[in-house]
């Protein structure tokens, strides 16, 4: 079975999506949604995660967090299984109660935070559950909207301080982001997924990738790393070395040269950012073997940690492939 790919890191926003087994209803009472709510304020104190957005509906739940530690995964299953074992207690069943894995999508906030809160606080509009969200009891919205009084676990400050300075002001402003929307037109911002887990500009995906993607070894079982990872053209790698190092492409391509950094660097980037196989790359520097250049990328990988001037290099030759 193929595992979700998971971005983790200190600072990163998501939105987690979990639903019940075969679609099936994970809320039956008013008392089960209120024990979720419960743990859910447990999670923010137990993990210290921050939770900005809730959206509970019968068989699944929403939720926007930022997560000060990378800790999204330990958080998240703590509160499914803590919940599951509630849930399978007090409604005597047995089994799983979850679809599998939770779906988590990184979100570059700045962007799409504002338009993913509003997209799931009218969830239950879309539903035709209530006609206006505030309505809605089980989500967030009746605190942003300030029909209730925010509870301490729950993150206001950070979206309404997007819609105004002022408390009453921004509550206002985005009363009407939210309620003045056509609902049949409204999109939903997940549509704009990259590799079906990050949602964000162009800077932030790339970012991503590069920070986070670009030195994981391919996996099996997550079919998404090898698609998301980046990619640039042999030649297109040649040449930004060229550029960067002052030097020729056969200078880098010809073996036998004791000490070339330009033929390091291009062999380390080759296999990072072009996809092709060891035993191709070994036939495109010179007729070596696919095992050399895996000797050659592990002893520059060790080497760029402790060389600050190599560091350096191959950081201006990435942000030229990856056009930052």
């Amino acid at each position: 079975m193929a595992r979700p790919l998971r971005v983790q890191y200190p600072g990163a926003y998501y939105h987690v999506i979990n639903g019940g087994n075969a679609g099936e209803k994970i809320f039956l009472r008013r008392r089960d949604k209120e024990k979720f709510l419960e743990y859910l304020e447990k999670a923010t104190e137990r993990f210290s995660i921050i939770i900005h957005i809730y959206c509970i509906m019968s068989n699944h739940y929403h939720l926007l967090i930022e997560t000060p530690q990378p800790n999204l995964s330990s958080a998240i299953q703590w509160l499914n299984v803590s919940y599951a074992a509630y849930y399978n207690k007090k409604h005597q069943r047995s089994g799983h109660l979850f679809q599998g894995r939770f779906r988590a999508i990184l979100i570059d906030a700045d962007e799409y935070l504002k338009h993913l809160s509003r997209y799931i606080h009218l969830n239950p509009v879309r539903a035709r559950i209530v006609t206006k969200p505030e309505e809605y009891p089980w989500s967030s919205y009746p605190a942003f909207s300030g029909k209730i009084k925010t509870p301490d676990w729950l993150e206001t400050k950070w979206l309404l301080g997007c819609f105004g300075n002022k408390r009453k002001e921004a509550i206002k402003s985005y009363k009407d982001f939210v309620e003045e929307v056509e609902i049949e037109t409204l999109e939903n911002p997940n549509k704009n997924l990259i590799g079906g887990f990050i949602l964000g500009s162009t800077d932030f995906v790339n970012w991503v990738k590069d920070i986070f993607l670009s030195q994981r070894k391919d996996e099996k079982e997550i079919p998404q790393l090898k698609k998301l990872k980046p990619r640039a053209s042999l030649n297109a790698i040649l040449q930004a070395i060229c550029n960067e190092l002052g030097c020729v492409e056969k200078q880098i391509r010809e073996r036998g040269h004791k000490g070339n950094k330009a033929r390091d660097i291009a062999i380390y980037l080759s296999r990072d950012y072009s996809g092709a196989p060891c035993k191709d790359l070994g036939e495109f520097f010179g007729g070596v073997s696919g095992a050399a250049i895996t000797m050659r990328y592990n002893e520059v990988s060790k080497e760029i940690p402790r060389n600050k001037k190599l560091r350096g290099m191959v950081n201006n030759i990435k942000k030229q492939l990856l056009n930052f």
